[in-house]
């Protein structure tokens, strides 16, 4: 996940991002590093913010 979310970030600033999503980047911070799990709302919201899908951002895929 932590790849996912700075690879999606860019280049912008988790200051910025943190901003966007309405969460202080200290939060955006800890759920890049994997520390803290976002509750659902807060992982719809970065979902959309993305363009993407919880799944895609917040769980591995496997296809078989």
């Amino acid at each position: 996940m932590r790849e996912k979310l700075i690879k999606l970030r860019g280049e912008k600033t988790i200051t910025e991002v943190a901003k966007s999503l309405d969460i202080t980047r200290q939060m955006l911070s800890a759920i890049e590093s994997g520390t803290r799990t976002p509750s659902l709302e807060l992982a719809r919201r970065i979902a959309i913010y993305y363009s993407s899908t919880i799944e895609e951002i917040f769980f591995e895929l496997e296809c078989n």
